[in-house]
């Protein structure tokens, strides 16, 4: 669907949407648990819906409860297909793939979009270690794999992503690894491991010894399978809840509820960028209010996002509407996302009359009080699609966005939610 957004004030109160990457960690952690689990609050993403049928696949039955929530009930893995599908989620094919090789089954992992073109021969060199047999498109997807994956000592590369070391904290937790150690070079997006083994405890999962993310240790101790029921609240989505804050920051005033200051997301620095860009704001532990701050008050902000490369896109958006230069540390991180995020970032936020420069791991943005009215094209990546749409709202006449639709990976509710607090949006053949 094509949307159309013109210039906005923006002001009111509006929910955070659900987090995938807390939801899509209950879902593999309720798989592997071994017991019966109710989710409140989950979120319907693509990327969601995606996870609840790969566990569904691998045994788990889901059921929607009339109040929205859901309840697992899991005996672990028990495949009742030979293959599952991860959608177009990066964090999907990279953290269920171990939970997938607990399997004894023959099992194909498949996916869609730009997931067929990121590369995955990290399960190529790691799976043979642990009595997996790995068979990849040349390190891509389709992927066949036969377990059942044995818990040993290895060593991963973390310089790409955090999200297979998820996998297999929780594929050797739930198969009571004794006395071995995942070792980690370079780990990048530690945050994200934070949030990992805070579900792995919230489901009582074998906790391993973090050694300052070096290397997890788990020890000889047994694990006990949790008995009951296991309830479990997704948190707010500080990735998407970014994006309301920043058009909040740039184009009005607004208050923006369930967003946990104590959460392990590594979206929550926005905060810190926010801060440094003069944006005035007060709040407690699960709202946040952004004060009405003037475009001419906005300064120009430096801010290393290597931890937290999905906060590019907000961060762009805002540095489009701050007087003077930002530089942004971390690009290097943007190249293997659903497009070449930084370049895309560049091409795209161009039309709009905004200068950006890439240099090696450095992003430099120039501020402007003039953003263009223009046709721009979500490039099928949805914090595209939501960055281009937050700069709109301060441009000097209609911006539209091209196959907006790409937002229904994270934030389907993304254009509804910021119509709600006064943008004003045309959707044109919208995808239901």
């Amino acid at each position: 669907m094509n949307v159309t957004i013109s210039p906005s004030v923006i002001q009111g109160n509006l929910q955070a949407p659900a987090s995938k990457s807390s939801m899509q960690r209950a879902c593999a952690a309720a798989l592997v648990s071994q017991t019966k689990t109710h989710i409140i609050s989950p979120g319907f993403s693509n990327d969601d819906h995606a996870a609840i049928g790969v566990i569904r696949a691998l045994g788990a039955s889901v059921e929607n409860l009339t109040d929205g929530s859901l309840f697992i009930d899991s005996k672990g893995v028990r495949p009742v297909t030979d293959y599952v599908n991860c959608g177009e989620s990066g964090l999907g094919i990279r953290m269920f793939a171990p939970l997938v090789a607990m399997s004894g089954h023959a099992m194909i992992i498949e996916g869609g979009g730009s997931l067929l073109n990121r590369p995955m021969n990290f399960f190529d060199e790691i799976f043979p270690r642990l009595g997996v047999d790995v068979r990849s498109n040349a390190g891509k997807l389709p992927l066949r794999l036969q377990g059942p994956l044995v818990p040993a000592n290895v060593q991963t590369d973390g310089s790409l992503s955090s999200q297979f070391l998820t996998g297999l904290l929780m594929a050797y937790a739930a198969s009571d690894a004794k006395n071995v150690t995942i070792e980690v070079n370079n780990l990048k997006s530690r945050p994200y491991i934070d949030l990992t083994l805070s579900v792995m405890r919230d489901f009582g999962l074998k906790q391993p010894q973090n050694n300052n993310y070096r290397s997890f240790y788990f020890s000889t101790e047994d694990w006990r399978k949790p008995t009951g029921t296991i309830e479990y609240a997704v948190e707010g989505d500080w990735s998407g809840g970014a994006f309301l804050l920043v058009a909040a920051a740039i184009a009005g005033h607004a208050t923006i509820r369930g967003l946990d200051l104590d959460s392990a997301q590594a979206d929550k620095a926005i905060l810190v960028a926010l801060h440094r860009a003069g944006v005035s704001m007060f709040y407690d532990k699960k709202e946040i209010s952004i004060q009405e701050t003037g475009p001419s008050k906005l300064k120009g902000f430096e801010f290393d996002a290597t931890d937290c490369p999905d906060l590019f896109p907000p961060l762009v958006a805002l540095a489009s509407a701050c007087q003077g230069p930002s530089f942004i540390k971390g690009a290097s991180r943007l190249t293997h996302k659903e497009s070449d995020r930084a370049v895309t970032l560049q091409e795209e936020f161009g039309k709009l009359g905004v200068d950006i420069l890439l240099h090696g791991d450095m992003m430099g943005i120039k501020g402007t009080d003039h953003i263009k009215s223009a046709t721009v094209h979500s490039r099928h990546d949805h914090r595209i699609a939501m960055a281009v749409a937050v700069a709109a709202l301060r441009a000097s006449g209609p911006v539209q966005i091209e196959k907006a639709d790409a937002v229904n990976k994270s934030y389907p509710s993304f254009f509804d939610d910021i119509e709600k607090l006064g943008a004003s949006i045309h959707v044109l053949n919208k995808i239901y």
